[in-house]
């Protein structure tokens, strides 16, 4: 059953589009992560909730429109937000009875510390509590109320290994009993840590990521050329049929050779990377360049790097259809993401590129006619 429903918002600022309009449909015992930069994030969350007004489009809770009605609607709703400030002269159970009291429910504060790690601290004093501590602590008071949704704005920053751990136990935990959760974050590797359903958010849209557990599929990176036609259909029709034989070889000859023509397959390309024990697929079009460093390749997408087990010479033929240039015998560039040539010395040149960093790619003095042949300069 769809949950959430986000239907064709968008976000302007100025004469900049932030996003373009969206479609996104979150449905029960789901986790959808959406990577993007986090004022983007921050803004999607505040239109979902009401605070900032949607001049186009809609978001739906059960089919009731949240950003309208959010204070009739917020018991259903569970926010976890990056920057919370806390009671810090209470105790974490003092600070759950409080928030118990308000919402009005009959949750058990103890199990509820149990499961966020915090029964040893249940005396401590809030401000005694590491950031670590703090975060699981909100986390609990976010779900405390047993919300149908929650929503979350970079969960794991900057927290420890152990509350990241704990974290994605009590989110799974909170899935299973019908729940769903979406989660906002620029870091790419904590949006797929959290759940293999991940979109990007930016100035194009909101684009779904491939993103497959190792452990539960096989990846392959081209998704539809693998079909093998084993046996191509004849035409047969009477005059052959009436032909001589080698009339009617020929013109089974023809048919299969239409045939076979009208069935090539459509070539559509991912490239792989892996982080953890999870493997993205990217399409060719997202990344900007990749470099070789100490014989392993690495792409450069968005502003994150993500190891690739494909060999930068592999690498260069299978992207070389989509406008990318072996700049360098350690450097493949996206031809589409060159802003600028940078000439230092008769010998030295650079590509400055339109990432977020700007960032240069060394180009070797012997690719540089072929780079002006390319580009018809």
């Amino acid at each position: 059953m769809c949950l959430l429903q986000i239907k064709q918002i968008e976000k302007s600022k100025g004469n900049t589009i932030v996003f373009p309009k969206i479609d996104l449909d979150i449905h029960k015992e789901e986790i959808v992560a959406i990577q993007c930069n986090h004022e983007v994030g921050k803004q999607l969350i505040m239109m979902i909730i009401g605070e900032t007004p949607i001049s186009n489009g809609e978001v739906l809770l059960e089919g009731l429109p949240i950003n309208h009605h959010f204070k009739s609607l917020s018991n259903r709703v569970g926010l976890f937000l990056l920057d919370e400030a806390m009671y810090e002269r209470l105790t974490p159970k003092e600070y759950l009875n409080f928030y118990k009291r308000l919402y009005d429910v009959d949750e058990e504060i103890n199990s509820l510390l149990q499961k966020v790690g915090l029964i040893e601290k249940v005396k401590s004093k809030i401000s005694k509590l590491t950031y670590s501590e703090k975060k699981r602590l909100q986390l609990a008071r976010a779900i405390l109320h047993l919300p149908g949704l929650l929503i979350m704005e970079e969960p794991d920053q900057n927290i420890d290994i152990e509350s990241k751990i704990i974290m994605q136990r009590v989110l799974e935990d909170f899935k299973g009993q019908g729940k769903a959760v979406l989660i906002t974050t620029n870091n790419f590797e904590s949006a797929i840590s959290m759940t293999n359903t991940v979109y990007r958010l930016n100035e194009v849209g909101l684009k779904k990521i491939d993103v497959v557990d190792e452990e539960k599929g096989t990846l392959h990176a081209v998704s539809i050329d693998d079909q093998v036609i084993d046996s191509p259909p004849t035409i047969v029709n009477e005059e052959i049929e009436n032909s001589t034989a080698e009339e009617a070889n020929e013109g089974k000859e023809k048919a299969e050779e239409e045939a076979t023509i009208i069935h090539r397959p459509l070539r559509i390309e991912k490239i792989p990377a892996k982080v953890e024990d999870k493997m993205i697929l990217f399409d060719p079009t997202e990344i900007v360049f990749v470099e070789s460093n100490e014989g392993i390749s690495h792409l450069h997408v968005n502003g994150e790097v993500f190891p690739c087990s494909i060999t930068l010479n592999d690498l260069s033929e299978r992207l070389r259809p989509f406008g990318f240039f072996r700049c360098h015998r350690s450097y493949i560039v996206n031809l589409q993401k060159v802003r600028e040539v940078i000439t230092w010395t008769r010998n030295s040149y650079s590509l400055i590129l339109e990432d977020s960093k700007k960032s240069p790619v060394p180009l070797s003095k012997g690719k540089l006619n072929e780079l002006k042949v390319i580009l018809g300069i």
